[in-house]
């Protein structure tokens, strides 16, 4: 458990056999983020865990809407009465206390992480990364599938491969949208590409999962890039290779918690990385053009009433379609 976590979970404990008043609130100061202090608390009657964040300068505008999501609420507080702003981030009834422990750590640490940059820019970090958690927790699976592990893990193996071709990591990231369940992953230039991964040795099946993704009608023009693994003790697991891409990312403004906001909307919360132990071992990368003739369903080659379609295609029947990445960039106008 990191440390900051275990201090919040000390103070709570501490705190639990303590009665407050009705709609009050109890709390031992854990550590001070620039010029705000950081609390662990307990709002009563509940007796719920929280986190009491003073900023004494910074106001809250008044059409600034405070994220709410599965398990945890967040409201303005004055537990001293001393007219400062105080947001409690604090955990309901039926929420998880485990979970509500991982998302105070990382959100503190985020906190921590800009403590350099003024009470405005951590204040704005603390509520940012609540709402990361927000819509983390509206996936409702706590971790990712075994197929979800995958699939972020050829997005981020191929965004590696198109920093390593030159393309800059802002184009890379802005271009990334694939965590907010766009057709494809990577919006870029004039057009974009969809990444698959598969795990398989024979062939190279992929799963389409709608008549859109693989449409140039839609996105012009458009690539397939499909990445296989195979699993061994000599590969890196989801968590080596997102800090990897972190460390790549470093000294750029930004660009790191740009990449972590991306990866809670993605469903990857760093404090569960324990969880993805697999080791992948990238074997190839095949860029595919999609252009007339390619095997693929799109709406406007399925018979009428066919609305939606999830199937797959083994790309070894795609050879003729083989380009490369030099000149998927080329004709995407992207600078590589």
């Amino acid at each position: 458990m990191p440390r900051v976590i275990e201090e919040f979970v000390t103070a709570w404990e501490a705190l639990s056999g303590e009665r407050g008043e009705e709609g009050g609130w109890l709390g031992i100061p854990v550590v001070t983020v620039g010029e705000c202090e950081l609390m662990a608390a307990r709002r009563f009657p509940g007796n719920e865990e929280a986190l009491l964040a003073r900023f004494p300068t910074v106001r809250i505008g008044s059409s600034v809407r405070l994220p709410e999501g599965r398990g945890f609420e967040i409201v303005l507080a004055d537990p001293r009465g001393d007219g400062k702003t105080w947001i409690a981030l604090s955990r309901k009834e039926s929420g998880s206390t485990e979970l509500f422990s991982e998302m105070v750590g990382d959100v503190v640490g985020a906190m921590e992480a800009c403590a350099g940059e003024g009470e405005s820019a951590i204040q704005q970090t603390m509520l940012r990364r609540v709402r990361m958690w927000q819509q983390f927790m509206s996936r409702g699976a706590a971790f990712l599938s075994p197929e979800e592990e995958l699939g972020l893990m050829g997005e981020l193996a191929f965004m590696d491969t198109l920093i390593r071709a030159g393309v800059s990591s802002d184009e890379v990231l802005g271009g990334w949208v694939g965590p907010e369940d766009a057709l494809q992953d990577f919006q870029l230039g004039s057009g974009a590409i969809e990444v698959k991964a598969t795990l398989s040795s024979s062939g190279f099946p992929v799963k389409i999962t709608s008549l859109e993704q693989l449409d140039d009608s839609v996105s012009s023009p458009l690539f397939l890039a499909a990445v296989r693994f195979r699993c061994g003790d000599g590969g890196i697991t989801l968590p080596e290779m997102i800090a990897e891409t972190m460390y790549r990312l470093r000294g750029e403004s930004g660009a790191v918690s740009f990449f972590r906001d991306s990866l809670m909307v993605a469903g990857y919360s760093e404090t569960q990385s324990r969880y993805y132990s697999r080791r992948f071992e990238l074997e190839e990368t095949r860029v595919f053009v999609v252009s007339e003739s390619f095997p693929r369903l799109t709406t406007g080659t399925v018979p009428v009433g066919v609305t939606r379609a999830l199937y797959e295609i083994n790309l070894d029947h795609a050879t003729e379609f083989l380009s490369d990445l030099e000149t998927a960039l080329k004709l995407l106008g992207v600078n590589g």
